[in-house]
């Protein structure tokens, strides 16, 4: 199940860091693989500059994982700087 909610949110984070940085999307296969990278980059990244997607809401006596809008904002993010390094290799 993990695997598939990963492949959801790399579809969303990387079309929505499509249209941030170049106004389109890449396609559907594209999207996945630049989300998952960026949530790769978020994961490595923000931890150690002090960011944290934060817990979820406390179930029971425990405290859930990371939501979903935070895991994709997160994961939106890294797409984002995965897109604008990208580019500028791109560029020569």
């Amino acid at each position: 199940m993990g695997f598939i909610v990963a492949i959801i949110i790399g579809a969303i984070a990387g079309w929505l860091a499509g249209q941030i940085v170049k106004g389109h999307g890449q396609g559907v296969v594209m999207n996945i693989v630049v989300g998952v990278v960026g949530a790769l980059i978020a994961t490595f990244l923000f931890p150690a500059m002090g960011w944290n997607i934060g817990a979820g809401p406390a179930v029971g006596n425990t405290v859930a994982g990371p939501s979903f809008l935070g895991s994709v904002v997160f994961a939106t993010i890294g797409a984002v700087i995965l897109l604008l390094i990208l580019r500028l290799f791109n560029r020569g």
